[in-house]
């Protein structure tokens, strides 16, 4: 066994199983609602005498691109800290992300390759740009400020950048000066990257460098509410959380960092923002890291506001970051890479397949859970999502599945196998000898009503007419080049995917969090895809966030109170 595995056997008190994640209980934020929870789902408040199972001046919900940063900055500012974290392993979303990171205001990385850049200058390109006008500015101001810092800091813990000039990304930032770096990575799928991405190269020098330091991982312990001194007043002192079906209580000395990842997966939460957001849906990021809104509800739960909720529903920027394309099809979760390596993936048993990735989209429709074609397959972002969003054929807000069609010719241009491990026969993937055998079969839980055959074979034949005569007269793909006619016949799970939380709780600059009377709730700070106020796709603000809320709540004041 390796000192890591080992380190991880410890840090869960038991050995790290890959059981299925539990599912967060969907609930209302209105008052009539919050009232009727139980205590320990309110945000309970202490007994006279209460007894800490754990304590340490700073705890932190969460072990991703927030929470790394604030467990490193906590106790480089001499707190001690223990990070609370529902998944047997440490990363959420971050270690399956691209490692980008737009880092600006004079980095030693800008410096060194001639590029000029300053703080006043990166938040005048955010202001001034599309959909980053209508963020808090205080938010926006403290990011470019602390932006190169937080730079340096990575590097400072281990994290390798290439030597090369930070690239240009419209869709991550303004393009007025090369901003994005990526870190170093080699690209194995193994125990120490559950998806072969090159968060990979982020998370796990910082989480080196954080065990070095002597922060406390609680692994497999899930956060159930806040415990503050009243239940909205007083300072916040610390949290419950579940392990192994036991109540364990953790006291924070100086302050609780909510550092969760969002509420992509929360379908009750989402739906606020936009009710198109139906069960339907795939979320990046699992089904190894869940953002189940847990932080956002036990912070609500206190009195905590929300922030910025515009934000989520913005659908200006070509590639917004909210809602994508699948990268893949033919499996539950269309955001993997498709790479065969994925097999070797610890989670590999509950992702259930590799997926199909697309090269060209004139090898496929398509068509909505009763068989018609929704949109240009060409297309991508809103332009794109949005059509598959449309109420297509089903009742309430949502679209609805999307199925990928396509024929044998489709799958010999792309070279796709279409069996197991690369599809999931399970209800995400369908074959037949005709269109109208694959519409019988098509059937999950998402799928409320068969698809009717004629349907399907009437959209097919509309298409097939398009590619004779060159022109695309319902949705404008340009130049329509494959008939589907070939048997065998497929339908591959193509539905949209939840990327980002662009929206949360309220924070100041200070990452504290806000209540609904513009107070700051002692000894409560929130960062990242948790908190709202700031748009920026990805994870430089998780990593700024999570850095300032570490040292601002190891610099808090001690608050006095039973020990452990």
């Amino acid at each position: 066994m390796t000192k890591q595995k080992a380190q991880k056997k410890q840090d869960t008190m038991e050995d790290p199983s890959r059981r299925d994640f539990v599912k967060s209980t969907a609930v209302g934020i209105g008052a009539t609602a919050l009232a009727g929870l139980s205590a320990e789902g309110r945000g309970i408040q202490p007994s006279a005498q209460q007894q800490w199972d754990h304590g340490a001046d700073v705890v932190i919900v969460g072990a991703g691109a927030t929470g790394l940063p604030a467990a490193i900055s906590a106790r480089e500012n001499g707190a001690s800290v223990i990070v609370v974290e529902e998944n047997y392993d440490i990363g959420g979303h971050a270690i399956q992300s691209g490692g980008s990171t737009p880092y600006g205001g004079g980095t030693s990385l800008q410096k060194k390759h001639g590029i000029e850049d300053s703080p006043e200058k990166y938040y005048s390109d955010l202001v001034n740009y599309s959909d980053f006008r209508f963020c808090d500015r205080e938010i926006i101001r403290v990011f470019c400020y602390e932006s190169a810092p937080t730079f340096e800091f990575l590097v400072a813990h281990g994290v390798k950048f290439p030597d090369r000039a930070p690239a240009v990304r419209e869709d991550t930032a303004p393009v007025s000066d090369k901003r994005v770096a990526g870190p170093e990575w080699s690209g194995e799928v193994n125990d120490e990257s559950p998806a072969g991405a090159p968060g990979t190269a982020l998370v796990r020098p910082l989480e080196a460098s954080a065990r070095k330091l002597g922060v406390q991982f609680l692994l497999e312990h899930r956060m159930t509410s806040i415990i503050r001194e009243s239940s909205t007043s007083g300072p916040v002192l610390g949290v419950t959380a579940t392990h192994q079906r036991r109540s364990v209580h953790i006291q924070a000395r100086k302050g609780v960092i909510i550092a969760t990842g969002g509420h992509t997966s929360n379908v009750t939460f989402r739906r606020m923002f936009d009710p198109r957001l139906t069960e339907e849906i795939q979320v990046v990021g699992e089904p190894y890291s869940r953002q189940s809104a847990d932080g956002e509800l036990a912070a609500l739960r206190i009195g905590a506001a929300l922030w910025g909720l515009g934000n989520q529903t913005f659908e200006t920027l070509q590639r917004t970051h909210y809602i994508e394309k699948p990268r893949v099809m033919g499996c539950r979760y269309g955001y993997q890479s498709g790479d065969e390596r994925l097999k070797n993936s610890p989670i590999f048993a509950r992702m259930g397949a590799t997926g199909l990735p697309v090269r060209d989209y004139q090898n496929l429709i398509h068509v909505n859970q009763i068989g018609r074609r929704v949109v240009n397959e060409m297309l991508t972002g809103p332009d794109w999502w949005n059509a598959c969003l449309a109420p297509n054929g089903g009742t309430g807000n949502g679209g609805g599945p999307i199925w990928a069609v396509f024929d044998a010719a489709s799958t010999s241009r792309e070279e796709w196998v279409c069996e197991p491990p690369f599809v999931d026969p399970n209800g995400w993937f369908f074959q037949g000898d005709t269109l109208a055998e694959v519409a019988g079969r098509i059937a999950n839980q998402y799928q409320r009503q068969p698809m009717p055959p004629r349907a399907l074979e009437e959209t097919v034949a509309r298409y097939n007419s398009f590619v004779a005569e060159g022109v695309d007269t319902d949705f404008g793909k340009p130049a329509p080049a494959h008939r589907i006619e070939t048997p065998p016949f497929y339908a591959a799970w193509a539905t949209p995917c939840a990327h980002d939380s662009l929206t949360g709780l309220r924070i100041n600059g200070k990452c504290e969090v806000i209540d609904m009377n513009e107070e700051v709730i002692p000894g409560l700070y929130g960062g990242g895809e948790s908190a709202g106020g700031f748009r920026l796709h990805g994870l430089a603000r998780c990593l700024v966030q999570g850095r300032i809320a570490g040292r601002e709540a190891a610099l808090a004041t001690t608050r006095s109170g039973s020990t452990v």
